[in-house]
């Protein structure tokens, strides 16, 4: 079984690789998602996939001089922590939504000059993972890479930073005026935050 084979027997085996009619937070359906909280609210797979991650991000050279790991809340929370563990990192924070954007609450502080992984738990369009980069660059700081463990989508989006996955999945997404008629006949949850 391959990497990905073996990472997506695991969501499947944990019930975190949902199948119906889901509204993604982007506002786009699909019939696929990925509920990372399920599969990581088991040590063991939190730890397993971080540390497959972050032997990624060190043959890449990425982690040399990080200050830290940054991670979107709420979903890339959790990953961020166990990545930052894994990497041997100084710290790891979080941004989380103020007035409906990401913003450094709780005391944490980016300096300037410093070098900065952004980990998130799936990425599609890549909305919350370009919002923490900005945080990080707006600091004066820089983005070494974004990490993920799962880059789902029909294309790998620009967070002008490399992307490193852990697991690739193509799932086909559609606008809300383009959704298939199957999708149609099932009713749309939003599983995920938003």
């Amino acid at each position: 079984m391959s990497d990905t084979g073996q990472w997506l027997q695991i969501f499947r085996n944990t019930g975190a690789l949902l199948e119906g009619h889901f509204v993604l937070r982007s506002g786009r359906h699909s019939r696929q998602f990925f509920q990372c909280a399920l599969v990581l609210q088991y040590p063991r797979h939190a730890e397993a996939m971080a540390r497959a991650l972050a032997k990624k991000i060190q043959q890449s050279g990425y982690d040399r001089n990080i200050s830290g790991v940054i991670s979107p809340a709420l979903g890339g929370v959790v990953f961020g922590q166990e990545l930052a563990r894994a990497l041997d990192a100084p710290r790891h924070i979080f941004a989380e939504k103020e007035e409906g954007r990401l913003a450094l609450r709780r005391g944490f502080v980016i300096e300037p000059g410093t070098c900065w992984i952004v980990a998130e738990d799936v990425i599609t369009q890549g909305g919350r993972a370009g919002e923490t980069v900005a945080i990080v660059r707006r600091a004066g700081a820089e983005v070494a890479c974004v990490a993920t463990i799962v880059l789902r989508g029909e294309r790998e989006p620009d967070l002008g930073c490399p992307l490193l996955p852990l697991v690739v999945m193509s799932v086909e997404t559609f606008d809300p005026e383009d959704v298939p008629e199957d999708l149609k006949n099932i009713p749309a949850v939003k599983p995920g935050s938003v």
